[in-house]
């Protein structure tokens, strides 16, 4: 892995038990290497996921952790969509750091113990547009060169444990080589 570059910051942190689309705001969460997130319903080692788990209830869980980027709330409220943290289901919302420009494999230190490697992009449904009709139009376009844009955050799977707080730093650590970019996972 290469050098840290500059820390963002979390905003808000996240969990559910059940299976629903949003998730309401705690004061902190505890990830557990290669579980996820304690008390969330998208933790464990196989992928939780509704639709997954009926594709193939055995496939590895590279969706334990959702991050989701702040600035997309910016982005979408200039469309007229108001969403806050936790509202597109993910565990935690960060400020400052470009989830989406991030290669498969970066670590994200977040807090004093907790490290997060990013799997891929989190590839929004039409969940979104029950949530708030329209809204996916906003997290999913099309770029000047026609290739899909998602914008619905990343997803990784936990490293090493801790307790994640808003007002933590999110440390980006690069991974050595060639980067790969994120595909949905």
């Amino acid at each position: 892995m290469s050098a840290l570059q500059e820390p963002g910051r979390i905003v808000a942190v996240a969990r559910d038990t059940e299976h629903r689309f949003s998730k309401p705001v705690v004061e902190e969460i505890t990830l557990v290497a290669g579980w996820g997130v304690e008390g969330d319903a998208h933790a464990g080692t196989t992928v939780q996921h509704r639709s997954r788990v009926a594709r193939d209830p055995s496939q590895p869980n590279l969706r334990q952790v959702h991050l989701l980027h702040a600035e997309v709330f910016d982005e979408v409220a200039a469309a007229g969509h108001v969403v806050v943290p936790g509202d597109m289901g993910e565990n935690v919302t960060t400020r400052g750091v470009d989830l989406l420009g991030l290669p498969t494999g970066a670590l994200l230190h977040l807090g004093d113990e907790a490290c997060v490697r990013v799997t891929g992009l989190r590839n929004p449904c039409q969940q979104i547009n029950d949530f708030d009709p329209g809204l996916l139009r906003a997290v999913l376009g099309r770029a000047e060169d026609g290739t899909v844009e998602r914008k619905g955050g990343v997803m990784g799977v936990v490293v090493t444990g801790g307790v994640v707080r808003a007002g933590d730093a999110v440390r980006v650590e690069l991974p050595a080589g060639e980067p790969q970019p994120l595909v949905p996972v």
